[in-house]
């Protein structure tokens, strides 16, 4: 293998590696891009459950309230 051939063979490998390495980059990304979406689907359903939950509280302790209220009255 002469000088030149084998320039052009580690150059080929080299382009090689690149769009290996390009390919990989496109994948994380694209993989980045589902994670965040995700992400803020779940932040938004966490804050849609906190709110559910504080007004299932307060629900219940009003019913409390009305419960302790009958059973002085009684």
């Amino acid at each position: 293998m002469t000088t030149l051939q084998h320039t052009a063979a580690e150059l080929d490998l080299l382009q090689a590696r690149i769009s290996e390495v390009v390919q990989k980059l496109r994948t994380l990304e694209e993989e980045n891009r589902s994670l965040r979406t995700r992400q803020e689907t779940l932040v938004a359903e966490r804050a849609g459950l906190v709110q559910r939950n504080e007004e299932a509280r307060t629900r219940v302790e009003a019913m409390i309230e009305r419960l302790k209220s009958l059973e002085t009255a009684g």
